[in-house]
């Protein structure tokens, strides 16, 4: 007796679209060995069970082919994925930081390989901190530890207030740090 129970799959695979335009999990595409990477190739493809689709003459099929870009999935262009972003890493730092991130490929596009697949990526992250937010007032007001007090970094803030902004050296170096973008938010986010 046949199973009538519907695979989970098929919630994510239009019914009666073009059999080309079904996403990847919606299909079972047989390895083109003959394909060289970067240049265009075809690919023979089946339907899976209880997947309905129809051809340009809005005819039934089964059997088809589709063609794409010879290359795996991470090796795709970034806009042609999704990855989880990380919170807990140092954006300003040197060398810049990186985190292990999951990705993946986006539904309508066609790749070779996993289509899930781990991608060390730099840290870039923001708390909502403006540079130039920053920088006016390392200008304006550094000499009493206002730059330092809106970056977070307390301590230091207190430190400039209490010393006139190291008698105006401090206040100097930190314009100057402040303009660089080598001094950043306390929590290690990127400037917005």
């Amino acid at each position: 007796s046949e199973s009538t129970e519907i695979p989970p799959y098929v919630t994510n695979c239009p019914s009666n679209g073009l059999c080309s335009r079904l996403p990847p999990d919606c299909m079972t595409c047989n390895t083109n060995y003959s394909c060289v990477y970067g240049k265009m190739a075809t690919f023979d493809c089946k339907v899976k069970p209880h997947v309905h689709c129809v051809d340009e003459h809005n005819h039934e099929q089964e059997n088809f082919t589709i063609n794409m870009t010879c290359q795996f999935c991470w090796q795709l262009a970034t806009s042609d994925y999704v990855c989880t972003n990380s919170t807990n890493c140092m954006t300003v730092s040197c060398p810049r930081q990186r985190y292990n991130a999951t990705c993946t490929v986006r539904d309508h596009i066609h790749c070779l390989g996993n289509r899930v697949f781990p991608k060390m990526l730099y840290c870039n992250w923001t708390g909502g901190y403006k540079w130039s937010t920053a920088l006016a007032l390392s200008i304006t007001l550094g000499g009493f530890g206002a730059d330092r007090f809106y970056l977070g970094q307390w301590r230091e803030g207190l430190g400039k207030l209490f010393s006139f902004g190291g008698l105006g050296i401090w206040t100097l170096i930190d314009v100057l740090l402040i303009g660089v973008g080598y001094v950043g938010p306390a929590d290690g986010s990127l400037y917005i």
